[in-house]
């Protein structure tokens, strides 16, 4: 019987850090929550690195909240790290080799081999690919074969989608976990990884969209026949909506963030309660009280989200998969997703069926496993475990201090 291993998943949002402490059971295949926590960063800025000690600071004090809420303080060495940002660029590529084997039967050699072959892409010297994704195999021009192995063939092809970074905003991330007094295992675009957990393998056949809200980066993914087909960052996020409401109320961004998640919805139709009510918050010198009716927030509330999922909607239009995502719809998630209502105004705007994307085949902690705020961050802990192509083959590869990752492409076999 093999020992269960204790997985830390590390979560470098857009203004925050998020850290998951799981233990996994390889003989059951289960994956539980033991501990997490979230910790604010005033060192991030859109996924981006822009203050090394600040962002270390944070990365240390999540991980150390995790772990304390696990019984495990001071357990957690290497972690899987999810980057995000808009650094983050993604494309469809190909690639092609011939089976010269008088047998023409198609190895596992010989799948990883037309999937390297994708890798020879021109790439600007200064970005890294992160990723990729086999979507189909062809076979003698015969696509949508899902594993070439055992099935015989001249000619073997392969679509995949590839993930490529920034090498600078990648080698700050890695600083700043360093310098925090960790190894990285393993580099996971965070994007997929929340797909992995919230996205299920029929709505991927049918088609789908995902939309994660974060703080102020928005993930869009698009799944059709089963596999990942664009992906796409946006520079707007859930805090937009903080910052109307901090300079409409006249007081503080942290403010404003209370008022949002106690009273806030998408719009007044779609509140709880009393719109009514007369609600009390603090100006911005954090002392002085003020009050106002609850109907004048939604005021301010509600174009900043019509705003957001119409850039969505172009987005989607631009990208040339808007007609795949009608039969399985959109799924939201993220920490901006809590917001009451924005799964229905999502519907209305983008006249598309919604959803909730919650975090699936995980176990622990229900507050935790049931609140997409911790998504990404539970897709990373559970992304080398589900899933047929989300398995990495390649040996964990750590980075200690002083050290820097060489290699980051994954193969997903």
């Amino acid at each position: 019987m093999a020992k269960p291993d204790i997985i830390t998943g590390l979560d470098i949002g857009s203004s925050q850090v998020v850290a998951v402490v799981a233990r996994h059971d390889p003989d059951a295949e289960t994956t539980d929550v033991i501990g997490a926590a979230r910790q604010p960063c005033a060192g991030l800025k859109g996924g981006v690195v822009i203050n090394i000690d600040e962002t270390a600071r944070s990365i240390t004090r999540a991980v150390e909240a995790a772990e304390e809420m696990a019984g495990l303080v001071g357990h957690s060495k290497g972690v899987l790290i999810g980057v995000r940002g808009g650094h983050i660029q993604t494309f469809n590529h190909h690639g092609a080799m011939n089976i010269a084997r008088t047998d023409k039967e198609i190895t596992a050699s010989d799948r990883d081999q037309v999937v390297e072959s994708t890798k020879a892409v021109p790439i600007s010297p200064d970005r890294e690919i992160v990723h990729v994704i086999p979507q189909d195999f062809i076979l003698d021009r015969q696509n949508g074969v899902p594993n070439p192995i055992g099935m015989e063939a001249m000619l073997l092809e392969v679509d995949v989608h590839i993930v490529t970074a920034s090498q600078s905003h990648l080698n700050n991330v890695w600083k700043a976990i360093a310098r925090a007094g960790f190894d990285v295992e393993e580099p996971i675009y965070g994007l997929l990884a929340v797909g992995d957990t919230v996205v299920t393998q029929e709505e991927k056949g049918l088609g789908c969209l995902l939309v994660d809200l974060g703080g102020q980066t928005t993930g869009l993914a698009v799944y059709a026949e089963g596999s990942v087909r664009f992906t796409k960052e946006l520079a707007v996020g859930s805090d937009a909506i903080s910052h109307d409401l901090s300079h409409a109320l006249r007081t503080s961004l942290v403010q404003a963030q209370k008022v949002k998640e106690m009273y806030g919805a998408a719009s007044r139709t779609l509140a709880e309660g009393n719109v009514d009510e007369e609600i009390e918050y603090t100006s911005v010198d954090g002392r002085t009280p003020r009050r106002l009716k609850r109907a004048a927030i939604f005021d301010y509330i509600a174009p900043r989200v019509e705003e957001i999922f119409s850039l969505i909607s172009e987005e989607l239009q631009r990208s040339n998969y808007a007609d795949h995502v009608a039969g399985g719809g959109v799924i939201l998630t993220g920490g901006g997703a809590q917001l009451k209502g924005l799964a229905q105004a999502a519907e209305q705007i983008l006249d598309l069926p919604v959803r909730m994307g919650l975090p699936q085949n995980i176990g622990g902690v229900p507050d935790i496993v049931t609140n997409p705020g911790y998504a990404t961050a539970l897709g990373l802990i559970t992304y080398r475990h589900l899933g047929d192509w989300a398995r990495s083959r390649r040996a964990s590869r750590r980075v200690g201090l002083g050290q820097r990752l060489k290699s980051l492409v994954e193969d997903f076999f």
